[in-house]
Order: C-alpha cells, then sequence, then structure tokens
C-alpha cells in the first residue's frame, strides 16, 4: 500500500505540473485567437464589445498568479471552458464527443497489437535464430521504424483509392443516422477499418521487439531448463515459463505506447478526417482555440498517467516480491 500511495502521490505532482506547463504554454504563443477569429472576418469591434467577448471565453484580465489558480480550480472541477471554434459549444462536450471514437480506435488497436506483437516476439525468441526469428524480427523493427504518416497515406492510397475496398474518411456514412442498428455499426467498423490497421501496424513492432528481448534474458535460467528436463510440451515451457516471467516489462512498454498511440492518432486521424480527439487538436491549433488545446493535454498527459499507474498496479499483483518489498 505504501508502494501505491508513493507512486500515486508522484503521478499527482507530475499532472500539476503538466497541468502548469499547459497554462503557460498557449500564453506565450504569439496570436490572439479573439483578434483573428474577428480578423478574419473583418470586423471591428468596440472596446467594450471585445471585453465582453474576452470574458465570455474565459481570458479575464486579471495578474497571472490569480489567471493561474482560477485554472487549476477549472481543471479539477472539470470546467473547461467554451471552444472558440466550435462556439457556444463546451470543450468538455466535444472532447467527449471525439474521445468515444479515439477511444474505440485506439483501443482495438493497442490490443490487437500488444496481443500480436507479444505473441510473436515470444515466438521469435523461443525459434531464435532461425528464418522464423529472422523474418520476425525484420518486419517487426521496419514496422515500428516509418513514421505512422507514411502507413497512413499508403493504406489510403492503396486501399481507399487504388483498391476502393474501405473508404478514405470519417468515422461513418454521413447519410446514415447514428442509431445502433447493424447498417451503422457496419458502416463504423468499415471506415474505422484503415486508421486502426495503421496504428496496430504502428504499435506491433515495438511490443514484439520488446518481448524478443526480454524473454531471450531469460531463456537461460535454471527454471527453465529445469522445466525441459522435466520433459514438459515445449509450447508449455514458452508460454507459461518464460513467456509469463517476460511479459512484466512489457507491460512498461504497453503504457509507454500510451502517448505513442496518441501521437500517431494524431496523423492518422488527420489524414482519414476521422472525428476523433486528434483531429480535434489539429482544428483548434488552427483557430488558435486554447479551451480545446489545453483541454486535449489535459487529457493527453491524464491517460499517460493513469496508464503507468495501472501498470504499477499489475505489477504488484503479478511480481510476488514487490508485495513482499
Amino acid at each position: 500500500m505504501s508502494f501505491l500511495l508513493r507512486r500515486l502521490a508522484f503521478y499527482l505532482a507530475a499532472f500539476i505540473a503538466a497541468a502548469t506547463i499547459n497554462f503557460f504554454l498557449p500564453r506565450v504563443m504569439p496570436g490572439d485567437p479573439i483578434q483573428m477569429m474577428f480578423a478574419s472576418a473583418g470586423s471591428e469591434l468596440s472596446l467594450e464589445n471585445l471585453n465582453a467577448l474576452k470574458l465570455t471565453f474565459g481570458f479575464i484580465e486579471a495578474p497571472l498568479w490569480q489567471q493561474y489558480l482560477t485554472y487549476l480550480q477549472s481543471v479539477f472541477t472539470g470546467d473547461l471552458g467554451v471552444s472558440i471554434k466550435y462556439f457556444p459549444l463546451p470543450v468538455t462536450e466535444l472532447l467527449a464527443r471525439a474521445l468515444i471514437w479515439t477511444v474505440g480506435l485506439m483501443g482495438l488497436a493497442t490490443i490487437l497489437s500488444f496481443t500480436c506483437g507479444t505473441l510473436l516476439g515470444a515466438l521469435a525468441a523461443w525459434r531464435r535464430g532461425s528464418r522464423l526469428d529472422t523474418f520476425i524480427s525484420m518486419s517487426a523493427i521496419f514496422s515500428s521504424s516509418v513514421p505512422a504518416v507514411v502507413i497512413s497515406l499508403v493504406m489510403l492510397f492503396i486501399f481507399g483509392y487504388q483498391l476502393g475496398w474501405f473508404p478514405s474518411g470519417y468515422a461513418a456514412d454521413p447519410m446514415l443516422d447514428p442509431a445502433f442498428s447493424a447498417q451503422y455499426i457496419g458502416s463504423v467498423l468499415r471506415h474505422g477499418t484503415l486508421p486502426m490497421l495503421t496504428l496496430f501496424i504502428v504499435l506491433v513492432g515495438g511490443f514484439a521487439v520488446t518481448m524478443r528481448n526480454n524473454m531471450i534474458n531469460l531463456l537461460g535460467e535454471d527454471y527453465i531448463v529445469m522445466g525441459r528436463a522435466k520433459g514438459l510440451g515445449e509450447s508449455r515451457v514458452m508460454l507459461w515459463y518464460a513467456a509469463r516471467n517476460a511479459l512484466l516489462p512489457t507491460f512498461s512498454a504497453l503504457a509507454i505506447s500510451i502517448g505513442t498511440v496518441l501521437g500517431g492518432s494524431l496523423v492518422t486521424e488527420v489524414v482519414f478526417n476521422y472525428p476523433g480527439l486528434g483531429n480535434v487538436l489539429y482544428q483548434a491549433i488552427l483557430a488558435r482555440d486554447y479551451p480545446v488545446i489545453q483541454g486535449q493535454l489535459l487529457i493527453m498527459t491524464g491517460a499517460m498517467l493513469v496508464s503507468n499507474f495501472i501498470v504499477d498496479l499489475s505489477y504488484v499483483l503479478l511480481d510476488p516480491r514487490l508485495r513482499k518489498a
């Protein structure tokens, strides 16, 4: 319990530090979103109207420390303000809509890539030096080295434009009304196939390489030799003796991959015009929509910290040495 409490205090401090950076970063960026919005429309505002507009969007005239305290209060109460680009839509509602699509896309891609990468890495380590090991290792290194934008464009060009097997944009057919029906669900699955496969290719190589390296370091341990000497089957020794113990460090890679997925999903969602958090963040940056940018960065930070804390919990559950420490 003391271990978990220390980790929880650390993550809370890290979240406050990230929220502080999130507060100061937009304020050092050039450009005023209010001025840009009305300059693009060719409008002129009186001083009273401009001040009222700034107050509406939360740009209060106060000392910086007071703005900072007000911002922290709004963060911990869930009031992230109103979007400038999508006025009068609240930021929390806007991000909640986009979060559903990103979580579905990221969750499926992460689960599939972690499962396949772990199994492929274990198989490559068990057959180390063989042609299968060489093929899996080279493929994993190649897939983890290619940027997400390149894979997105290749997938879009081949399967979206040339072959026409899958749609090239949107999360579902815009002509269909959102409903819990087979037609709408099928449309969602078809539109999400290419973005999901892109994230799968980006992630699976890293999991395979990590699992292979961890498992190779364990193959010379005494309990592996003992398992073989007892006449246990190859699959049982590989999965229950070697892979089971090599899986712990892979959970850390899983937590770190959350940041990779969030970064890769931004590019992927923009390429496929997918209405997730990445696309919303891109549109907010173009419009200098500071409330949306800050809310999005807080979600990314919170996802990273929560995933790392879950990994810490899994370590305590899976590794008896931490429970006895």
